[in-house]
């Protein structure tokens, strides 16, 4: 059995499951070097009872696979690659289909950089002026003229 959790688009593996696949015995000592956003310490619920587990990231499981390097490894880098993450990503979509997605929308001839999350287009804040042209009036600083021109009038 192979646990995984998906978090922000990107699966986790608890280490005792991957080190028993991969027939050697890791634990945390091993994962020291990786880097620090390889690992993290998670509760899983397993079996109807809460575990703490030591998990590591889709990156961090290749490093230990090449790390640690057994030729029958082999089988179980393309079970990974061609099977479980494929599986794990398309599940993580229908599952999260409501996160943002990037975007681009044409805008007056120019191209703008989007997010379309939960039905709405998000755009960046700096890209604003180019999409909302301020119109005026003509009637610039009016209330400041018309102020002046009273004070010479009764001047």
């Amino acid at each position: 059995m192979l646990r995984a959790v998906v978090m922000h688009a990107e699966a986790w593996f608890p280490l005792e499951d991957i080190a028993r696949l991969m027939g050697k015995r890791l634990d945390e000592r091993n994962t020291r070097k990786l880097d620090a956003d390889q690992r993290r310490t998670a509760w899983l619920l397993t079996h109807g009872e809460w575990q703490k587990c030591l998990l590591i990231s889709e990156s961090a499981v290749f490093a230990l696979l090449i790390h640690h390097y057994i030729p029958e490894n082999r089988a179980l880098r393309r079970w990974l690659t061609q099977d479980v993450l494929p599986a794990l990503s398309a599940r993580a979509f229908d599952i999260n289909n409501d996160g943002p997605t990037h975007c681009q929308m044409q805008w007056q001839g120019t191209t703008l950089s989007t997010l379309q999350w939960r039905g709405d287009i998000w755009v960046k804040l700096r890209d604003m002026p180019e999409i909302v042209q301020v119109q005026t009036t003509g009637k610039k600083d009016g209330w400041l003229k018309r102020l002046k021109l009273l004070g010479k009038r009764a001047a």
